[in-house]
């Protein structure tokens, strides 16, 4: 059965940093690209950061770029998120998902369990 176990969240402080890990079992690690979203309570689940499944190409939503990184490490099926200068309303739960497409039509698409991120004082 496939998995992704997020690990890393927790509570930090305004203008801390925080580095979540994805560890993935039981499929193709590097032949999928790689997506970290997040959902704040009362809100929909957003796309934060996504890398390509050779790590060549990544992406942000403008909420967070210039603060976040995603990377990875196929070698050992792990993906990151390492989060600077964390805001208050960064505070979610991050979800780890991975996705394949075959001529732009998505194949299969898991998720992790979620950790969560509390950014307070």
């Amino acid at each position: 059965q496939v998995q992704l176990v997020e690990s890393g969240g927790g509570l930090v402080q305004p203008g801390g940093s925080l580095r979540l890990s994805c560890a993935a079992s039981r499929f193709t690690f590097s032949t999928y690209a790689m997506n970290w979203y997040r959902q704040a309570p009362g809100k929909a689940r957003e796309l934060v950061a996504a890398i390509t499944s050779a790590g060549d190409n990544a992406n942000y939503a403008d909420s967070v770029k210039d603060r976040f990184t995603i990377s990875r490490d196929n070698a050992k099926n792990t993906v990151y998120l390492q989060m600077n200068s964390l805001k208050p309303t960064d505070t979610a739960v991050y979800y780890c998902n991975a996705v394949k497409k075959r001529l732009g039509v998505v194949v299969a698409n898991y998720w992790g369990q979620g950790t969560q991120v509390t950014v307070s004082s």
